[in-house]
């Protein structure tokens, strides 16, 4: 339940920078659907967090196969959310394409640092 409480924790305060980027430079630094990105990485970050909790209650040791199979699963989708984007709409590409990496690096790098402190405690375990 930690890492459900960090991730509303990150959300807010990315909703608390997103506002603010809105209030004092309009669209000029954000992209229109930067909300719709948001509630989507907010959702592929948990359910790839609730399969990589799954398999590793399943198969305790196959902890990194389940992780790199979370990570491919996030970056099909989010390359295939991208050149859905781009193909369908002729407004705005580079920017989209950069508010949607921003977050997705961020939300990587927050799953990354979860599993990491997760795994701390298991690592003192075994020396």
């Amino acid at each position: 339940m930690k890492f459900y409480r960090d991730l509303a924790i990150i959300t807010a305060v990315l909703c608390v920078v997103i506002g603010a980027l809105l209030q004092f430079t309009g669209y000029a630094l954000v992209h229109p659907l930067i909300w719709y990105t948001l509630l989507f990485f907010i959702f592929i970050t948990g359910f790839t967090y609730y399969l990589i909790e799954l398999g590793n209650k399943n198969d305790p040791g196959s902890l990194h196969v389940y992780y790199l199979a979370s990570m491919g699963f996030r970056m099909v989708l989010s390359i295939g959310v991208v050149l859905l984007y781009v193909y369908f709409f002729k407004e705005n590409r580079l920017m989209f394409v950069f508010n949607f990496f921003a977050l997705y690096f961020l939300f990587t790098g927050f799953e990354v640092y979860s599993l990491l402190s997760n795994l701390r405690p298991n690592l003192k375990k075994q020396n």
